[in-house]
């Protein structure tokens, strides 16, 4: 990640100095939305669950995140453009391009960081992982694939957490349960991610020990050799998912508190679903019984302290 063109220009204080993105877009033709929506999302986003008053806050983050997402997941675009316009969203947060409606997403963001008292460090985490996506697509090993979602997925639980008070226990636990999501998410859309981006989000080192390749994500199922890859992202999945079974007792914020379990326990659950479910001959994810249940578990279980502290 954060390996940006060597054309790219920048505003004074996002990557150097310089002047601000222009990559001849008209304002309305920066962000191209997918239509993914909070509704595609692993994860309840804004629920219910979390005070009131906080939750516009949050749907304003998650706007930011997916904005720049679709961005980084255009195959439309060439990298340098996604790099560029990727630079003018931090360019807006910071402050340097009041004004520019092409980037009125990020100029809200900055309203909201600053009414909220948040720090823009998560937000530039996340374009700095959506720069990388522009222009890499392999991962060595498990740590390079760490390294990449702790940019990626981490500053999504960290700004969080900032918005609701803190956590007895830091950013760790959050950052092993979003990291997880993460890697739950990649394997649901491995075959797509290869046919759509040429991205490969399974560890190089493990793919070449079982004797897989790229090229059987284009298979209609798994061979043995990437159903055993498979297998091991899920192992080290659940390592993570362990580290983060605590997250729910530490968090000052007890609704927040009870999201955090619930989504834990989707993220329990999808993980099972890998392990019997092959997600190059379809998409596995939770029906909306399987989702509701997760949440309700998770809800009631941190309202009992099953979760620990």
């Amino acid at each position: 990640m954060g390996q940006p063109a060597d054309s790219l220009e920048t505003m004074p204080g996002a990557h150097g100095e310089g002047h601000a993105p222009r990559d001849g877009a008209a304002a309305s033709g920066v962000e191209t939305p997918s239509g993914k929506d909070a509704a595609y999302e692993n994860f309840p986003v804004g629920s219910f669950l979390l005070p009131a008053r906080l939750r516009p806050h949050v749907a304003c983050f998650y706007r930011f995140a997916r904005a720049i997402d679709d961005i980084a997941d255009n195959a439309a675009l060439d990298a340098d453009t996604k790099v560029r316009r990727l630079a003018g969203f931090e360019a807006a947060l910071l402050g340097h391009a009041p004004g520019d409606a092409a980037y009125a997403t990020a100029e809200r963001m900055r309203e909201s960081l600053a009414e909220t008292d948040v720090t823009p460090r998560h937000c530039q985490d996340l374009i700095d992982a959506f720069k990388q996506d522009a222009v890499k697509g392999r991962y060595a090993d498990w740590d390079d694939l760490m390294h990449y979602c702790i940019r990626s997925a981490a500053p999504v639980g960290r700004y969080l957490i900032d918005l609701h008070g803190g956590s007895a226990h830091g950013y760790g636990s959050s950052d092993a349960l979003c990291n997880a999501l993460q890697v739950i998410n990649h394997l649901q859309d491995c075959r797509d991610d290869y046919r759509a981006l040429d991205r490969v989000y399974l560890p190089g080192d493990w793919m070449a020990e079982e004797g897989a390749v790229v090229e059987d994500l284009d298979r209609p199922a798994c061979t043995p050799a990437m159903r055993r890859v498979i297998d091991r992202c899920l192992d080290a999945t659940e390592i993570l998912l362990a580290e983060a079974r605590p997250i729910a007792g530490g968090m000052h914020n007890r609704r927040l508190g009870m999201e955090s379990a619930a989504i834990w326990e989707i993220a329990r659950r999808l993980t099972d679903l890998l392990r019997r479910r092959d997600p190059l001959a379809g998409r596995v994810a939770l029906t909306k019984g399987g989702y509701g249940w997760c949440c309700l578990k998770g809800a009631l279980g941190a309202l009992v302290g099953r979760y620990g502290r």
